[in-house]
């Protein structure tokens, strides 16, 4: 029976994310590559725990309360009627730049930028936005590494030291500046801060819209039973201002059910494949316990010959 429910659940979850190109598909052609982060990184860490969900949602809605951003996303996006497909091409960004080796990054990249180029026009209040622009780009940016940062310190398996915490915003600063992002804090209490702090945040319609697409979107039942804790969780993590700007009211009580679905999901799912797949291509350890989903073949094939190439330590 809990194998069923194990196997439901992933399932479940494992097709919210199949409405587009599967990340890290060729990964493997570059054995050795250890990426632009490395098995080393926080990041690998971070993203990688089930309490990424949380950092994602929370990004989608903080994102919101910038009037161009928004705005941008509400004239050129097609969320509203493919809301799987832009789930899956952020995803796609995310696990691409993370875990991708340094081609793959690349290609990412550019991706995003090329995407970019035609996003233009005026938002809400009246002011011209550009994606390609390099305010608007850090502000995307900067609240996705901080949701994901403020997530995993309130949901994770356990907290980052300051030193680690500083280490992720400093990775994470990396990507960013492929995109052409800026301002890049470095530290996590400077990120942190700007975030809170943006002078450019106002409610807008476009926001209200956005928003409320986030508080219901059209999941099915099932999944939505899964959001609707995770999306309890997110709101209350963001900071009191930013809360208002976008009418949410954080819950403590919902909070903790939304934790209690991320330390679920962590038991059922384990973490990231793409992680798992990641450390494969780059020929690190693989920690016990940490994976709970099956490698594609051809991976499990080179950690099998691994395996058997080690020489026995027996006598």
């Amino acid at each position: 029976m809990i194998n069923y429910i194990r196997d439901q659940v992933v399932s479940a979850t494992t097709s919210l994310f199949s409405h587009g190109p599967m990340p890290l598909k060729n990964t493997l052609d570059y054995q050795g590559d250890q990426g632009l982060l490395g098995p080393g990184s926080i990041s690998w860490r971070v993203i990688g725990d089930t309490a990424a969900f949380v950092g994602g949602i929370r990004a989608l809605l903080v994102q919101a309360a910038h009037p161009e951003v928004v705005a941008g996303v509400e004239q050129h996006s097609r969320y509203r009627t493919d809301p799987f497909g832009r789930l899956n091409r952020t995803s796609f960004y995310v696990t691409e730049t993370t875990y991708g080796s340094h081609p793959e990054v690349e290609a990412a990249v550019a991706e995003v930028r090329s995407a970019h180029r035609p996003v233009r026009g005026e938002s809400a209040r009246g002011e011209p936005y550009s994606a390609a622009q390099p305010e608007l780009a850090a502000w995307v940016h900067n609240v996705l590494t901080d949701s994901f940062l403020v997530a995993y310190q309130t949901f994770g398996p356990e907290r980052l030291s300051v030193l680690e915490a500083d280490q992720f915003v400093t990775e994470q600063a990396s990507i960013g500046a492929l995109l052409g992002a800026s301002p890049l804090p470095l530290t996590a209490d400077e990120l942190s801060k700007w975030v809170a702090d943006h002078p450019a945040l106002c409610a807008s319609a476009d926001q209200a819209n956005a928003s409320a697409f986030l508080r219901n979107p059209p999941l099915p039942l099932g999944v939505k039973l899964g959001y609707r804790p995770l999306l309890d969780a997110a709101v209350s993590t963001i900071p009191a201002r930013i809360s208002d700007i976008l009418c949410l009211q954080p819950s403590q009580a919902r909070s903790r059910l939304g934790g209690a679905v991320v330390s679920g999901l962590r038991w059922t799912l384990g973490a990231s494949p793409s992680w798992h797949l990641a450390l494969v291509r780059a020929g690190a350890t693989v920690p016990p316990g940490l994976f709970r989903q099956p490698l594609p073949a051809d991976a499990a094939e080179i950690v099998r010959a691994t395996r058997t190439s080690r020489p026995s330590t027996s006598d």
